[in-house]
């Protein structure tokens, strides 16, 4: 046994359950081998994650320096923008479980800048091509929604081809491959593909006005939830207790146990009950125009105006760790049908993809860009301006800034 066996193992082993117990006793079982072995090559466990940093950062750097050496020297902007995003949505869809190191270990709220500031010491300085630093500038900016996308649609990938989290595909087809990246730089680079003069000719101001006055009103079991809520949002769903909930909803234990049957019903309950008020919110604010562009705009401004009134949903709702939980099957597709109404002429390369899957992604960056705005709980100053960029992104792509 090495020392790349076992951080190579450590990558597959701890990234079934993504990193949620990162046991050197599991580890060692995975190995056949003792924990007091793997100590003769690391000296603690944080010494073997900082080597799966290292391996990580030095293969993924040494897979895309060409291509970003190519993308600094081209002249055009889009071409540049084009072998980046490329290079990287293939590393990733050929690399699984690395993924998903990225998603756990890398990319999280607290530290979103660790990626670029890694592969700055190896010598490539992402922001240096021309597109990514022309447009990250304010909020949110371009490369923060590229970057939210391209992990929503590598993630649907390696789901589409798993049969669950233990077992992904390891080796995915050639043809699966350059099928998402033709798939993912089209979306990123042009959106839902609508219409620009459409889409420019939208009365925002209107249509916030309209759909703004709204209140989310007296939701069942409000109370009960927001305790449930604010307990998840500040010990996360695996940590949370029935006693955290208990004292929050000034009810005692036993008298929770009459609402859920246990803690997995409770989290459970409370996701697919948020995302259900979520979507039929959502749906009403659709239904005040007949124009799809502008019933586009509606919805995503309303899945926003019922988040800034329900702040502790917003932080429970950390994306990954929901997508983690089982929701079970027919739950999880009634969540998502919010913009399914919705007859939009859109690109050809989107006609396989179901709606229930555009809705997610859509979903996916409302929240991403709310939880990357402010600190704590406090999102009643998230501006309108920050949903009109938004939409011009998933309508347009990069190609509409």
């Amino acid at each position: 046994m090495t020392q790349q066996d076992i951080v190579e193992t450590a990558f597959r082993v701890w990234g079934r359950n993504f990193y949620l117990d990162t046991s050197l006793s599991f580890l060692a079982r995975e190995l056949g081998v003792s924990k007091t072995a793997i100590y003769r090559h690391f000296r603690d466990k944080q010494a073997l994650k900082d080597a799966m940093h290292q391996r990580f950062f030095d293969r993924y750097a040494d897979y895309i320096r060409d291509d970003f050496v190519r993308a600094s020297a081209a002249g055009d902007d889009a071409e540049s923008f084009s072998l980046v995003l490329r290079v990287q949505a293939e590393y990733f869809a050929r690399n699984p479980w690395e993924f998903v190191f990225c998603l756990a270990e890398v990319y999280s709220d607290r530290e979103p800048e660790k990626m670029m500031e890694q592969l700055l010491k190896r010598g490539i300085d992402m922001l240096s091509h021309r597109r990514a630093a022309k447009y990250s500038e304010g909020y949110p900016s371009l490369t923060q929604m590229v970057t939210a996308s391209l992990i929503f649609w590598i993630a649907c990938f390696h789901k589409r081809n798993s049969k669950d989290a233990s077992v992904l595909n390891e080796n995915p087809g050639e043809d699966e491959i350059k099928g998402l990246v033709a798939f993912v730089e089209n979306v990123i680079t042009g959106g839902l593909g609508l219409k620009k003069e459409k889409t420019e000719k939208l009365d925002f101001e209107s249509l916030e006005t309209s759909a703004g006055f709204r209140d989310i009103g007296n939701i069942e079991n409000g109370t009960l939830f927001k305790a449930v809520a604010e307990a998840v949002a500040e010990a996360g769903p695996w940590n949370v207790s029935m006693d955290m909930v208990a004292r929050r909803s000034g009810l005692s234990k036993s008298s929770l146990y009459g609402h859920f049957r246990n803690r997995q019903d409770m989290l459970r309950r409370l996701f697919v009950t948020e995302f259900t008020h979520i979507a039929k919110f959502a749906r009403e604010g659709i239904e005040l125009s007949a124009v799809p562009e502008e019933q586009l705009y509606l919805g995503l401004f309303s899945i926003v105006s019922y988040l800034r009134q329900r702040p502790e949903i917003l932080v429970a709702i950390s994306w990954i760790r929901t997508r983690r939980l089982n929701l079970g099957r027919h739950a999880s597709y009634r969540s998502f049908q919010v913009f399914e109404t919705i007859r939009f002429d859109l690109r050809q390369d989107w006609e396989k993809v179901p709606a229930k899957t555009i809705s997610h992604w859509l979903t996916f960056l409302v929240v991403n860009i709310l939880m990357h705005f402010s600190e704590g709980m406090n999102f009643a100053g998230f501006p309108n301006e920050n949903i009109r960029i938004l939409y011009r992104f998933v309508t347009l792509g990069v190609k509409g800034f």
